[in-house]
């Protein structure tokens, strides 16, 4: 018992670590970045809230694991934002390293079950993965719409790019949400040009 404790209390100590990266988004308020942790439960709240809009049925327990741990691997591989421009192979073997890393404090049975978890997120073919990207995508294009553009322009977003990153993961899982965003995102670059 000793020695499973020590290790759920060593990869809770580790995972602490996420509320010191600093994501690309700012908060709603514009006072600052916010970290992955915040990000984390914030798009959890989200997904709890916008449930009743996905596409399929899904498991709104199992969409809170994978956004819960979704973002995790950012303790070792850092914030990559989705605009900007960095080698998503080379993102995604860091990431993949930092999985094994954290997750293996765990033990075993719980390392196997989060990685899992992770992996069905990543790997985004079930229909709760499917919701959950599409979650995880609409939480910076809110807070980006409610800072009159955030971070969009130092990263050069234009609505294309918006649209082949941002707008086909959430039409995916809710398109329900990205239909009602698409007016706000047309008037905020009509506004720009």
């Amino acid at each position: 018992m000793t020695q499973r404790l020590n290790a759920q209390f060593a990869f809770l100590n580790e995972a602490d670590k996420l509320k010191s990266v600093l994501r690309a988004t700012s908060l709603v308020d514009g006072s600052r970045r916010e970290n992955s942790a915040e990000h984390s439960w914030h798009v959890m709240l989200y997904a709890l809230t916008m449930a009743e809009h996905a596409t399929r049925p899904i498991d709104i327990n199992r969409v809170l694991l994978m956004l819960l741990l979704h973002d995790i691997v950012e303790i070792d591989a850092g914030d990559n934002p989705i605009h900007g421009d960095h080698n998503h192979d080379v993102q995604m073997r860091a990431e993949e390293a930092a999985a094994d890393r954290l997750f293996g404090l765990l033990p075993k049975d719980q390392a196997l079950t989060y990685r899992a978890i992770w992996k069905e997120f990543e790997a985004a073919e079930t229909d709760n993965a499917i919701f959950a990207k599409a979650i995880d995508r609409v939480q910076p294009v809110m807070s980006n719409l409610e800072t009159d553009g955030g971070t969009w322009p130092e990263y050069n977003v234009t609505p294309d790019k918006l649209e082949a990153r941002v707008g086909t993961k959430v039409k995916r899982g809710a398109p329900a949400l990205w239909h009602h965003l698409k007016s706000r995102i047309d008037d905020w670059f009509q506004g720009v040009s």
